[in-house]
């Protein structure tokens, strides 16, 4: 199959799933992960019909980006430095991927001198792993009280990566915690964030099921991946 083969039939699977929770298929959106794929690829996947998509490294993405054309956009689904905020800000619709306050209040800067509110999710690390990014869930209700307070800014949800695992009660428990965590953040802080992005080739029909609005899919649309 090709690219948008392979896109349709998981949104197929997406829809279907989606049904059978009760919940309605437009409310979940594929992110079409791209790292490691030519501006090539990706020109491809966007003349046939895909506009959403997903970068890890802001150089690749940097590369990359200026040499696609048409209607298209793109997310940072990678750990975000620092360092790389004000690029993050010129190529990114949304981050998913900001687990500190001093980051965010970088981002927010250089927000502000672009004149752009930045949309962000927090990234949680709501399996434990101590090789994942992302802040506990314990600290995700301060970290969100003192980004909404950053004008340039837009907290949307939160974002997890599930646990490199087989054990499907181990990625239910994550990607339940995940979306208690958002729960959690919206009844004390009182405010409606709506986004969770979670669930990638191997786990996205259970974080479905878990209420993830936001599914980071790329091998599964591209095939296998080439890292050197």
């Amino acid at each position: 199959m090709n690219i948008y083969d392979n896109y349709k039939s998981i949104i197929d699977s997406i829809n279907e799933k989606a049904l059978k929770c009760s919940r309605d298929p437009h409310s979940i959106k594929v992110v079409a992960v791209s790292k490691t794929f030519s501006s090539d690829t990706v020109q491809e996947a966007v003349n046939s019909g895909i506009n959403l998509f997903g970068e890890n490294k802001i150089q690749e993405a940097k590369n990359k980006i200026p040499l696609i054309k048409g209607d298209f956009e793109f997310h940072m689904v990678g750990h975000l430095q620092s360092n790389k905020s004000k690029d993050a800000v010129k190529l990114f619709s949304l981050i998913h991927s900001i687990d500190s306050l001093s980051t965010a209040e970088k981002l927010n800067r250089e927000a502000e001198n672009s004149a752009k509110i930045q949309n962000i999710l927090i990234q949680i690390n709501s399996s434990g792993e101590d090789t994942k990014s992302g802040i506990s869930p314990d600290q995700a209700v301060d970290l969100a009280g003192s980004i909404i307070e950053l004008k340039n800014l837009n907290l949307k949800g939160i974002m997890t990566i599930g646990p490199l695992t087989d054990t499907i009660s181990d990625i239910i428990k994550s990607f339940s915690l995940t979306a208690k965590t958002m729960e959690r953040i919206n009844r004390e802080l009182s405010i409606n964030l709506t986004e969770i992005s979670m669930g990638m080739s191997d786990d996205y029909l259970i974080a479905i099921e878990e209420g993830s609005t936001l599914v980071r899919i790329g091998s599964a649309i591209f095939g296998g991946r080439s890292y050197q």
